[in-house]
């Protein structure tokens, strides 16, 4: 389950009910997702984009995205710093940015005129950050994520990048409702 923090009210949301009314607020949308079967954690791309098929059809009929593909992505992932450095300051893109975690852990950092919300990801959340909102994102500290990704146009979309150094201001926790204090 995902975990929302929003720093400047200092609140903290981990259930999926708040975690979706607080995201709606920023535009932001979230579902858990699980699969139509079972499948393994090494499972291929293909077996991956067949378990979730209906619900990959249900978001590219209600956002328009024309396809489907898996990253994965792990410490052993040549140019891994490189490739993380450009999506870990602040940038928007031209289409929305559609992730369906399979396996572990990152955090969306969404900047509005509010302040910033972060959005810890793991297995089985959904986000649909849309085009034009301001975000950037971090991996957590197993620097392991496998997440299906939706695309508007089959060439994907690049990040713009903001002059605003604010990502610098906002460092990664990754620690997943296991650190959370539990209510009764």
């Amino acid at each position: 389950m995902a975990v929302v923090t929003v720093k400047n009210e200092n609140k903290t949301f981990t259930d999926e009910e708040s975690i979706r009314a607080c995201l709606e607020t920023y535009g932001i949308d979230y579902e858990r997702w699980s699969p139509a079967y079972d499948i393994a954690s090494d499972a291929s791309a293909d077996d991956v984009l067949k378990a979730y098929a209906k619900e990959i059809e249900s978001l590219k009929t209600r956002g328009g995205y024309v396809t489907a593909d898996v990253i994965d992505v792990s410490p052993e992932t040549p140019g891994l710093e490189a490739m993380l450095a450009k999506f870990d300051r602040e940038h928007w893109h031209d289409e929305d940015e559609v992730r369906f975690v399979i396996a572990g852990r990152g955090v969306f950092h969404i900047h509005s005129d509010t302040g910033v919300v972060s959005i810890e990801v793991g297995a089985g959340d959904l986000i649909r950050v849309p085009r034009g909102t301001k975000h950037w994102f971090n991996l957590c500290n197993d620097r392991r994520i496998r997440a299906i990704r939706l695309f508007q146009d089959v060439s994907g979309w690049t990040p713009l990048y903001t002059d605003s150094e604010v990502a610098r201001d906002h460092q990664p926790v990754c620690l997943g409702n296991a650190y959370l204090p539990q209510t009764a």
